[in-house]
């Protein structure tokens, strides 16, 4: 189950102090509508009363404003300026307060459309602060529902028109914001930038809940990416701001966080103390919401411990205070964690789509879009599972199309998932294959290795982080006391002393500083020309370097092109083989590596892959001269792979005598060369020191090779075997070069070996042969990890 972490967003309306000093104010606006002779003094005060009565009575908002609304609008056509002014000014007003109570009743479409109205009012008054306010609360409403690009949009919107008019509460909640949006879309730079900015005006202006938000903000920033000890720095500074400001939401906020570093790190006792010590406080300031969020954590945390029965109490106890209340994005949440439970804990698909559905629909009501992907792909999974394609395929499809329509990579990525699942099972592997793309596609985008070992270097620091949570949280009391009594006893003891040395090192300092100050001034003189001419030196040197670079660079490259134009092209392999695929990846630009293929005279389709001596620039030399050989062997005549294996050993040696070198150049290349037949369906081949692997029917057969290059060699008078293989429909040829089983990689950073690509291929080797190539690919890449690329690979598959 997934856990929601509990954010301060700052999103405040006009709300009044609910006391008995509020009960005089709404007696007395009550009795100013009743003696108002004139409409603009009536609406005005049901706009007051609507933001007065909101904190007791929030159903009394919407009929007050709507009548403010009403009286209005009989003032359209007013020629009187001051009174068509003072009526946009009440009607603003009211459109703002009927949105926040749509945006509260999780009807953001709706709330929406209010703000919208209220803006254009505003704008038309010019009224700066008004827009400012129209901007945030249209921020809150769009980040609900999952438009996290429209809603940064109206909080920097929100924050120009607040700068203008300096409203220091607007701008900092406007700060506050952005720096969410950023911290949600993973940049940690900016999001801490911005937390810290709104802090300081938080501060600046006495609002310590929002200083202890802010705290808390970054707090989530740092535990997101890992940074363990910097997540409880900022927890436990939001958590004393709440105690000395008597803020026990705050504080609520604080221990939850702690809870979940604990639960992350799989320190359950603590995190369950933590838990039950929030739901406690939730409990005294009697928040409903709030107590239900705790008792769904408590929920997760015993998931984790695997305890079935209290997962499902504590996530019903939730649940049941979440129906009460009628809080549906929370009722959708806890859907979620049923269905979830359910499918995965008891294996009963059908209590767990009765879940989904019902989270389905309350997320439809709120319109929050990444819920509904979220729970779309949740029913699609279900019918999968139940082997429902066509259904799994109706569901996922819809959630695909929304994901792709507010462009989280996540979404498309696991709704892209189970799409490709179910094409496949349909055999629709056309569409399955664009789904397997558009997944890795989205993986890319996603992958962060950089906060992934982020997060491993912190995990190592989390005892000493434990350590110091529960030292500050349990004996802080003591330790203020002990810090205090120490100090006054320092004061004490050193007070006399402590002056006299102050005086002293002041006096010697003063008497020193004019006569260093001289010194100084010169040797920084001297400094400053000396580092002007090492500049003038690096940054000419800079240039040479750079030059020389480009210039290798670009012979490099056309090198690459001149190879590329020797390989075996797209088209050439379209005609003579039916589905195939070239993995082809080498260690730089260019390669010793190649693969080669030529139709032969009697009506045969050679297939070279070949792995030259060296790799880099020798290397591809090197393959030029293996290429062209083996082409002269072809244009000889000759049609046998043995024969033309033996004509090509015969031409390089012959060159390689005049490379200057005592023993004649040893240089050659290891290869496999294989002539299909497909109307006799066989296949003749000869190999050098290099595999060919079938796999027919879950079994890898494994043909014989030469122990002998192509080249110079203690046997190079000896011929090269040929033998015959009858193929049948559906075996998958395999044909490589040693490049990925010497790969170094691996937890121990191993070989990668022979064993274990055989595995795969296996494995594999019912897949489409484009998603063989991806998974060959992602492999790759998981084996290596950070570890550098040895060789150069070439795996070639054809389907028969």
């Amino acid at each position: 189950m997934k856990t929601n972490k509990q954010v301060f967003s700052i999103i405040i309306l006009l709300i009044s102090l609910v006391s008995a000093a509020q009960d005089k104010t709404i007696d007395s606006l009550n009795l100013a509508f009743k003696s108002a002779k004139h409409d603009t003094t009536k609406a005005k005060t049901l706009v007051a009363l609507s933001e007065n009565l909101y904190a007791i009575n929030p159903d009394t908002v919407a009929p007050l404003c709507n009548r403010a609304i009403q009286l209005i609008e009989k003032y359209n056509a007013s020629s009187d300026k001051n009174i068509k002014h003072a009526f946009l000014y009440i009607k603003a007003s009211a459109l703002n307060n009927l949105g926040f109570i749509y945006a509260q009743n999780d009807n953001q479409l709706k709330a929406i459309e209010c703000y919208e109205l209220s803006l254009k009012l505003s704008e038309k008054l010019n009224d700066n602060a008004s827009i400012g306010l129209a901007y945030r609360n249209m921020s809150g409403s769009y980040k609900a529902l999952g438009s996290s690009i429209k809603s940064v949009q109206s909080d920097f919107k929100s924050l120009e028109y607040y700068k203008k008019t300096d409203h220091k509460e607007g701008i900092a909640n406007a700060l506050n914001n952005i720096g969410f949006y950023y911290s949600e879309t993973g940049n940690t730079v900016l999001s801490a930038e911005y937390y810290t900015k709104s802090s300081k005006i938080y501060e600046e202006i006495g609002d310590m809940r929002g200083v202890a938000a802010s705290f808390n903000n970054l707090g989530n920033i740092y535990h997101n990416i890992g940074d363990i000890k910097k997540a409880i720095e900022y927890y436990q500074k939001s958590l004393e701001v709440c105690e000395k400001a008597k803020e026990k939401e705050g504080m609520t906020y604080a221990l939850n966080n702690i809870a979940l570093i604990f639960k992350s790190q799989k320190d359950y006792a603590n995190a369950l103390i933590y838990l039950n010590r929030c739901l406690k406080i939730k409990e005294e300031l009697k928040e409903k919401e709030g107590i239900a969020l705790t008792l769904t954590n408590i929920g997760d945390v015993y998931s984790d411990l695997g305890n079935k029965d209290k997962t499902l109490e504590y996530t019903k106890k939730g649940l049941k205070i979440r129906e009460e209340i009628g809080d549906l994005g929370g009722m959708s949440q806890s859907y979620n964690n049923l269905g979830s439970f359910y499918l995965k804990e008891l294996k009963n698909d059908k209590l767990a789509l009765y879940y989904y559905e019902k989270c389905l629909f309350n997320s439809e009501k709120t319109g929050n879009k990444v819920a509904i992907i979220s729970t779309l792909e949740n029913i699609g999974f279900v019918y999968l599972e139940r082997k429902n394609y066509s259904k799994a395929i109706e569901y996922a499809s819809k959630g695909l199309k929304l994901a792709q329509e507010i462009g989280y990579p996540d979404q498309i990525s696991t709704t892209a998932l189970v799409l490709k699942k179910a094409y496949f099972n349909l055999n629709n592997h056309k569409k399955a294959l664009e789904m397997f793309e558009l997944y890795v596609k989205m993986q890319d985008s996603i992958t962060n290795q950089e906060i992934r070992n982020s997060a491993i270097k912190n995990q190592l620091k989390y005892e000493y982080d434990k350590k110091a949570v529960s030292d500050s949280l349990k004996v802080a009391e003591e330790k203020k006391l002990t810090s205090v009594q120490l100090k006054q006893e320092k004061t004490t003891r050193f007070a006399l002393f402590g002056g006299l040395i102050l005086v002293l090192v002041f006096s010697i300092f003063i008497f020193n500083r004019f006569r260093i100050t001289n010194k100084q001034k010169k040797i920084i003189e001297l400094k400053e020309i000396e580092t002007q001419k090492q500049n003038e030196i690096i940054s000419e040197q800079k240039h040479i370097v750079e030059e020389k670079h480009k210039e290798i660079t670009d012979s490099i490259n056309y090198a690459e092109r001149i190879q590329r134009s020797f390989l075996a092209s797209k088209e050439l392999l379209n005609d003579n083989l039916k589905k195939y695929f070239v993995f082809f990846q080498p260690k730089d630009v260019v390669s010793g590596d190649f693969y080669w293929a030529n139709k032969l005279s009697n009506d045969t389709f050679a297939l070279l892959t070949a792995d030259s001596t060296g790799h880099g620039v020798p290397g591809a030399i090197m393959s030029l001269l293996n290429i062209t050989s083996t082409e002269a062997a072809v244009k000889s005549g000759y049609t046998e792979p043995a024969q033309i294996l033996n004509e090509t050993r015969k031409t390089i040696i012959d060159r390689l005598k005049k490379d200057g070198s005592v023993e004649g150049g040893k240089d050659g290349m290891d290869a496999s060369l294989i002539c299909f037949d497909f109307k006799n369906n066989k296949f003749t081949y000869s190999a050098a020191n290099n595999p060919v692997w079938v796999v027919r029917q879950n079994q890898l057969i494994e043909l014989p090779y030469d122990k002998m290059p192509v080249g110079k060699h203690d046997r190079d008078s000896t011929s090269f075997s040929q033998r015959d293989f009858e193929i049948q429909k559906g075996d998958v040829v395999y044909t490589l070069t040693d490049g990925m089983p010497d790969q170094f990689g691996g937890s121990k950073g191993k070989k990668f070996m022979y064993k274990q690509l055989k595995e795969l291929f296996i494995s594999i080797a019912s897949e489409e042969m484009e998603i063989q190539k991806e998974i060959l690919s992602n492999k790759l890449n998981s084996w290596k990890g950070d570890f550098e690329q040895v060789d150069d690979i070439c795996i070639i598959g054809v389907l028969i």
